[in-house]
């Protein structure tokens, strides 16, 4: 029989977290806001400075949650870590927001974009339903055990960046270089803190590690060095495709395309690269999905184990080592993201502005939480460090701290939409109390 207090088995390599994160990271971004960032630099030193510093930021987050990691692993992440810092109520309503904005707003964002590739290359058919059928199909195989998701990981993981280095080798070799690629005549009105919003937003979800650290094999260091390594592949994987991206198009080109591998791959090789890339793109946006699902879910866990009116998503599926209603409750809500992308017609933009305020305010108190429980639980011994405490997690909070100013000054009525949400779950916390 299952029972809600079953709990998560140890089944994860080191190359499954790898990959996890991989994956997570390079989504979709990386063929969009390079173009966005050359608009806001003044030269090409300052463009690839850019990259290197938000390679940096990234790494200084990594090594900040690897303590928190490492000293508390739990399948809740950061709801775990809100909750021992600042008590069961901040914890709740990370949880809330996470269940019902970030993660099921990220994995509408992706799908979106999964199913506008597709139609690039199979015009005739539906993006909205290309995009549902992603989301019913990786959740369905995630429910199915945790070796089948990961497995699928993998895959589309090794797919993505063997597909992203054929791109920097198309950027590199067969397309012959352009004049200009130097910004001889800087743009106007460039702002390179509105870059690095571009930029982080490119690096993003490398902390999505934390809510697979019950899982691990292989003990707390392994988790270390998937955080450290996958940080720097990712970085030298954004340098070089940008180097790619400059080299094939140009200054000018870069800087107004939309679409810059396609452009890059189009140029290279013609309607047959842009084809190609668009498959990249959608595989990239596949194995994004999957990620956020597979880690999405264990938050919910969390929270089920804690609340009542949540008790439901706490069961732990013994038989497939999966929490299965986190799993399905969490498609759940995504599908209805879907629904609403799809009638407004505005589906990725809205769950940008949807989801981008929120996850950058409980990132910050996550950072925060770091300084509170080296006050609050000395006694607890730290396999990890984070090195030149305090200077480090100082550093991560308050970029978190920008991204939230800039994610609130940047976004639409999606935002509001999605503040509104996350307040309406403070009425579940008034009627209910968490379960002991």
């Amino acid at each position: 029989m299952e029972t809600h207090r079953s709990m998560p088995q140890k089944t994860l390599s080191f190359f499954s977290v790898l990959s996890l994160i991989v994956g997570v990271v390079i989504g979709t971004g990386i063929f969009k806001t390079p173009s966005l960032v050359a608009a806001n630099t003044k030269s090409m030193a300052s463009f690839f400075l850019a990259w290197i510093l938000g390679g940096f930021l990234s790494l200084i987050g990594a090594l900040c949650y690897a303590e928190l990691i490492t000293t508390y692993p739990h399948a809740g992440g950061d709801y775990h870590y809100l909750s021992r810092a600042f008590g069961k109520r901040m914890a709740y309503f990370f949880g809330w927001a996470r269940m019902t904005v970030i993660q099921p707003g990220s994995i509408a964002m992706l799908a979106f974009i999964f199913g506008d590739y597709v139609r690039e290359i199979v015009p005739s058919l539906s993006s909205p339903v290309l995009a549902f059928a992603a989301v019913f199909i990786l959740t369905f195989l995630n429910v199915q055990g945790s070796r089948q998701g990961t497995r699928a990981q993998n895959i589309l993981t090794t797919a993505k960046v063997v597909g992203l280095l054929c791109v920097l080798a198309a950027g590199t070799i067969l397309a012959p270089p352009l004049p200009g690629g130097e910004f001889l005549d800087p743009p106007k009105d460039t702002s390179f803190g509105l870059a690095m919003v571009f930029v982080l937003l490119t690096y993003g979800g490398w902390n999505e590690a934390a809510y697979i650290s019950a899982e691990l094999k292989g003990g707390r260091r392994t988790m270390l060095s998937a955080l450290i390594w996958g940080i720097l592949i990712i970085t030298s994987i954004y340098l070089l495709a940008n180097f790619a991206y400059f080299h094939g198009l140009g200054r000018e080109a870069l800087t107004h395309s939309d679409v810059v591998a396609a452009d890059l791959l189009r140029r290279s090789l013609g309607d047959v690269g842009a084809k190609t890339v668009s498959l990249l793109i959608a595989l990239s946006a596949l194995g994004a999905i999957n990620a956020t699902i597979f880690t999405g879910a264990r938050t919910n866990y969390a929270l089920g184990q804690d609340y009542k009116p949540f008790r439901f998503l706490g069961h732990w599926r013994e038989s497939t080592n999966t929490p299965a209603n986190a799993l399905i409750f969490q498609g759940t809500i995504a599908t209805a993201l879907l629904s609403f992308g799809a009638i407004t017609r505005k589906g990725f933009v809205s769950m940008v502005d949807y989801t981008a305020p929120i996850f950058w305010f409980f990132f910050f108190l996550t950072g925060i939480s770091l300084f509170v429980l080296r006050s609050k639980e000395r006694e607890i011994p730290r396999q990890f460090a984070v090195p030149l405490y305090p200077l480090t997690p100082l550093i991560f909070v308050g970029a978190c701290l920008y991204m939230l100013r800039a994610s609130v000054l940047y976004t639409g009525s999606g935002a509001l939409l999605g503040i509104v949400i996350c307040l309406f779950g403070s009425i579940f916390l008034i009627f209910h109390r968490e379960e002991k």
